[in-house]
């Protein structure tokens, strides 16, 4: 049950700068929803943020406790990508709904496990794609779908930035690499503007020397899509902060930069161009947490399957799963057509003002 002013209560897993930075502050900013429980294995971020909160910290080891204890709702996920699973489908089997950070998981066999997990307790699962009601963002989609730029027909994409060695995101091979990390965000676009899924995927990497990770640090994807439709994105973890993309239609062509990002300074607008008319369009900037948060938490108390659910998140992952045996072997992979899906509508967008940042707290630690 909802607190008592009808709020649902949450309990954050994980510490990291997603949580601290944009997450726990955004909640506040809802009027329907809360701060419950953190769950860290840090005890100094344990110790000052549930003091900051004014809410119960949890080791990660008596995470069975809290989802036993009666003091939350709902659960964010935000520990590094490996350990979704671990998380997740605990928390769904207790009857606690679940808000999880993309990527979904690092392996499609544990997005069934998710999603069986949720419709076999109905609790309810959703995968936080923020921009799902971000509102410029749908409004790009919005336009595109109902044809204002004609048949949409390429998207090009980049989105980089430099990632410390020191980050646990460098430390553990692809499953925490730029593809899985970074690329559900273009990937995730293109598939909302042509409203359909890929049916055969390319990818090339490369290696930094000066830059080890593990893995492949700057990638580039090519997407075939039905219809003879083309898409090809770049991300990276050894470049200058960059984020751009470009959807050209059959009568016009649509740009956006930024348009992943998130925090002060960060307003999702758009240039659109048509025939000799070009015009661009501006929108404020929002706190895109408390956004999906809200909405979310609206769909709880409304008993609604919310949009970004376990089966969009692994619409993303098996595409995730293409690249990695493309960069293997080299080869293409072709991909078993799925039909699309009605996607994000303008009605879930939500516009809350920007939440103040407490200043972070961190211990570097390896699992957050």
């Amino acid at each position: 049950m909802p607190s008592e002013d009808g709020k649902i209560r949450y309990g954050v897993v994980g510490g990291g700068s997603i949580s601290q930075g944009a997450f726990m502050p955004g909640v506040g900013q809802t009027d329907n929803s809360v701060l419950a429980a953190l769950v860290t294995g840090d005890p100094q971020k344990a110790e000052k943020l549930a003091a900051l909160y004014g809410i119960k910290a949890y080791r990660y080891e008596d995470y069975d406790k809290l989802l036993k204890s009666g003091e939350i709702d709902a659960v964010y996920v935000a520990t590094p990508n490996f350990r979704h699973t671990e998380f997740v489908i605990p928390a769904l089997e207790a009857g606690i709904h679940v808000l999880l950070e993309k990527p979904m998981a690092t392996s499609e066999a544990d997005c069934h496990a998710m999603i069986e997990a949720a419709n076999r307790t109905g609790s309810k699962l959703m995968v936080a794609y923020r921009l799902h009601s971000e509102p410029g963002t749908l409004e790009i989609i919005e336009r595109v779908r109902a044809g204002e730029f004609g048949e949409p027909r390429l998207f090009t994409s980049t989105f980089t930035q430099t990632v410390k060695a020191s980050n646990h995101r460098s430390k553990h091979g692809f499953a925490a690499g730029p593809v899985p990390d970074m690329g559900p965000y273009p990937l995730n676009m293109v598939r909302q503007l042509f409203g359909d899924e890929p049916i055969e995927v390319t990818a090339f990497g490369s290696k930094d020397p000066k830059h080890d990770i593990g893995t492949w640090d700057t990638v580039t994807v090519a997407l075939r899509f039905p219809g003879e439709r083309l898409a090809h994105f770049t991300v990276s973890y050894s470049l200058p902060d960059s984020e751009r993309f470009q959807l050209i239609g059959s009568e016009g062509e649509v740009e956006a930069s930024p348009c992943f990002g998130y925090g002060e300074g960060v307003a999702i607008g758009y240039r659109a161009k048509r025939g000799d008319s070009c015009r661009e369009h501006v929108h404020p900037v929002v706190d895109q947490f408390a956004g999906e948060t809200a909405y979310f938490s609206a769909c709880i108390l409304n008993d609604q399957t919310p949009e970004a659910d376990g089966q969009e998140g692994w619409r993303d992952v098996r595409v995730v799963a293409a690249i990695e045996r493309a960069l293997q072997t080299g080869r293409p992979q072709t991909l078993e057509h799925v039909p699309g899906r009605r996607g994000p509508q303008r009605s879930q967008a939500r516009e809350f003002p920007l939440a103040k940042v407490p200043e972070m707290i961190d211990t570097e630690s390896p699992t957050e």
